[in-house]
Formats: structure tokens, sequence, C-alpha cells
């Protein structure tokens, strides 16, 4: 349960003192107001999470109550008390903004419910809200998206080697963004205004493959019924992208070796020399290092592909990188799908973080795609996760740390998991961390944690 602040606007003083008892029996922060006036008095210069507010009062009402509420803070969430014979008036203000209604006497059993509800809508609101800030300034580098302390290492590397020509060998696992990678190296280089040409070299037979980056004249082989420009010479002034380059066939390698260190090359039956200037990117999923002992790869093609290489870290490894992700996927296919942005609740958002994500972050991707076109309601739960993922689960008391995490984000990690699981007694949290309840409360304050 996160602790929330909640105004109560009610002109009746018994049901005002009575509100604000319950709502601090649950763990939450309240104050009331008699009045419409004394409300918006109240919330000016002031944050809250939430207003709870009667309908029918003297002087401002509670419908124009929440038009100023939603005017000046739209992610207020309101939830308002109408009497049985005005729920008419109810539908009104939710038309306006507000969460949910309740009835008057006040169901001690719903509002409660009613409330964690609205809290639930409104702190995931504020969180994709700054998760969306995030995403426009510092956590976007290129089309890549991450600001992980692995992933801070990959973008100052390509930053410091963008300008230089030399050859470039991205290594990761497949789906980890390797050619986002290389792209991002092309877009900052001074070849950025050349062509960026990419050819998978594990999707084709030996045989095409040549001819793919090579090219070929016209009565090369049967079926060449006319002259094609290969990819090496699309790529003049430009850059070429090679996937999967471990794929290669001995044969192929030795030609890709020859054209790298002389520039130049012969179409497929042709006899000229065709010079080049082209940046040369490889990229590959598998060991070239074991490739070479075993035979499967050439150790000069290797040396002289892996001058400046670039080693993406696997998903599993920069899981504090998955919200940003999330949010980023879901704007994507909301306007792709043409569907209200959705949003994630906090145990599925925990439980897309436990998981290992075999296939990185083309796997993460389809799965978002699916939940985007699948589910009809505003917000994810966890069963709407595939299986494997819902059994995806941790033990609460034990955490998964990446090598490089900072004792800060440690520490701040450590204190909100265990306020979740006290569910926000403080004075217990401090007892199971060894410190004070004040030093508790300096540290909560410190690092911005909601309990």
């Amino acid at each position: 349960m996160t602790r929330a602040d909640i105004l109560v606007v009610e002109d009746e003083t018994n049901i005002r003192t009575a509100l604000v008892t319950m709502l601090e029996k649950i763990g939450h922060r309240a104050r009331a107001a008699g009045t419409g006036e004394e409300a918006l008095g109240m919330l000016e210069g002031t944050r809250v999470d939430m207003v709870i507010t009667d309908l029918k009062m003297p002087g401002m009402g509670g419908l124009e109550l929440i038009r100023q509420v939603k005017e000046s803070c739209p992610e207020t969430e309101v939830v308002v008390m109408t009497a049985y014979g005005t729920v008419e008036t109810a539908v009104e203000a939710m038309r306006l903004g507000a969460y949910d209604y309740i009835c008057k006497p006040i169901d001690r059993e719903r509002f409660p419910v009613v409330v964690e509800k609205a809290l639930e809508r409104h702190f995931l609101a504020l969180e994709n809200r700054q998760l969306r800030d995030r995403l426009e300034t510092r956590a976007r580098f290129e089309e890549m998206i991450g600001e992980s302390k692995p992933m801070q290492q990959v973008y100052d590397l390509v930053e410091m080697i963008a300008g230089s020509d030399v050859t470039i060998l991205v290594v990761g696992e497949s789906g980890t963004g390797k050619e986002l990678v290389a792209r991002a190296i092309h877009h900052k280089s001074v070849r950025a205004s050349g062509p960026f040409v990419t050819v998978n070299c594990g999707a084709l037979p030996e045989n095409l493959l040549e001819s793919e980056l090579f090219g070929y004249e016209k009565g090369a082989f049967t079926g060449a019924t006319g002259t094609k420009v290969g990819r090496f010479e699309l790529a003049d002034s430009g850059t070429l992208f090679l996937d999967e380059v471990g794929e290669l066939s001995l044969k192929s390698q030795v030609d890709f070796l020859r054209v790298l260190e002389t520039k130049e090359f012969r179409r497929l039956g042709g006899t000229k020399l065709i010079k080049v200037d082209t940046k040369i990117i490889a990229a590959t999923n598998r060991n070239l290092e074991v490739a070479v002992k075993e035979g499967a790869f050439r150790e000069d093609l290797y040396y002289r592909l892996n001058v400046i290489p670039v080693r993406l870290p696997p998903l599993r490894d920069r899981a504090e990188d998955i919200p940003l992700m999330v949010e980023s996927f879901l704007q994507e296919f909301a306007a792709q799908h043409q569907r209200a942005p959705q949003e994630v609740s906090h145990e599925t958002m925990r439980l897309l973080r436990l998981y290992a994500w075999p296939g990185n972050i083309r796997q993460l991707r389809n799965v978002i795609e699916r939940l985007a076109v699948t589910v009809r309601d505003s917000i994810i739960h966890p069963h709407h996760l595939p299986e494997e993922i819902q059994a995806s689960k941790e033990d609460a008391r034990t955490m998964l740390l990446t090598l490089g995490t900072s004792l800060e984000e440690i520490e701040r990690e450590v204190i909100h998991r265990t306020l979740v699981e006290v569910t926000g007694h403080r004075e217990k949290a401090a007892k199971l961390l060894g410190i004070s309840p004040r030093a508790l409360q300096y540290k909560i304050k410190e690092y911005g944690i909601r309990d």
C-alpha cells in the first residue's frame, strides 16, 4: 500500500471527522475542509493525491470543485459522495474527471476499496508521467532506451568511436539491439548523410550472399539477365552493417577479408575493379574467439573486425531499464493500433523485471505489443501476462543485483522492498533494517520513496 495525501471536502462535521479517521486507520494522511472554497485555499501550492468531496454543499458545489481541481492538477484523483437520489449528478461528476462515486450513508467496506483503486490509478499515472519525462531526456540515446550503468557505458563508447573510421564489432545476444547501436554510430559519424546498408549474413546461402555483397554482371550465371549493384557498392560513402557475421562460410570470409584490406572488389562475372569508401560495422551473437579455436572462423578476419568491440548487455543484466522500455513500447503500439495508452500495475512491472528474457528486447517488445492489442483494460495486470512470465516470482526477501549497481540504488531498493513487505509500517521496517525510525524517515525523504 502506498501512503497518500487525501483531502476530504464535506460540510457535515460528523461525516467529515469519520472519513478522516477511516483514512488514517488504513494508513493515509488526511485533512478536511468544510466548503469548496476552503478546499481550494488548502490546495494552493500544495499537492494532494486524492480529493474526496460531497456534491451538494453550501456555496461552491462539488461539480465546480472537480472542474477547478482537474484544471490545476489533472492527475489528482477525485471520488465523490452523493445521496441515493442524486446518482445522475455523480455520473456528471465522473464525466468531469471523477474516478468513482460513493453513496451516502458511507459503506465502510466499499469505501477503502474505492479509495485504494483510485490511488492505484493515480500513482500509476504519476509513474508513467515520470517515465515519459525520462524517455524524453536522458533515458533515450538515438533509438536505444535505457539509463542503467551498462547502457551508459555503451552510449559513452558510441560517442567516442563514432568519429573514427575503424572497423567495429558489436557483440551481444540475439535481440539486444545490435543494429540500433550500428545505426547510432552511423548517425553520429561524418558519414551520416551517406547510406546505411544492412545485410544479414546468416539469412542467405553462400552463393546468394556473394552476389548480394559484390553484385554481378549480366550473364554471370543462369538467370543474371542484367547488372546488379552489390551492398558494398550501395554503401559507398556510407556504412555497411554486416549482421551475424559469425555465420559467414570460410570461403566468404576469405573474400570479405580481401575487400576489408583493399577496399576494392569485382562484381561476379566482371573484370573491372570497383573501389569503395565504406565504413564496416559487423555484429554477432557468437563467441568468435571460440569459433577461431574451433576452426570455424578465420583468426585474421577476427582481428581485422575486432578493432573496437562494443559489447551489449543482455536485458536480464539491466532490468532497471525495463520500465522505460515498457512505457516506450506502450506509447508506440497505442499510436500504431489507435488505442488509448495503457498503464502497467506495480505487480505486473515487478514480474516483468524478474523474468530472465531469453529473447531480450525483441521478446519484451513482442510481449508488450501482444498486450497492447489483446488487453481491453486500461491497466495491465499480472493475469494478462504469458504464463512463463507470471511464473517468474522471486522470494520477497531476496534481491537480484547487477554488478556495478551503486550503493545508493541498492539502499533505496532495500528500503522500498522492506516497506512493501511490512505494508508500510515504518517502525517494523526500521527494526528489520537495523536503524532508528528517525533515520528511516530521513532515508525515505532523501530517496523520495513512496511507501
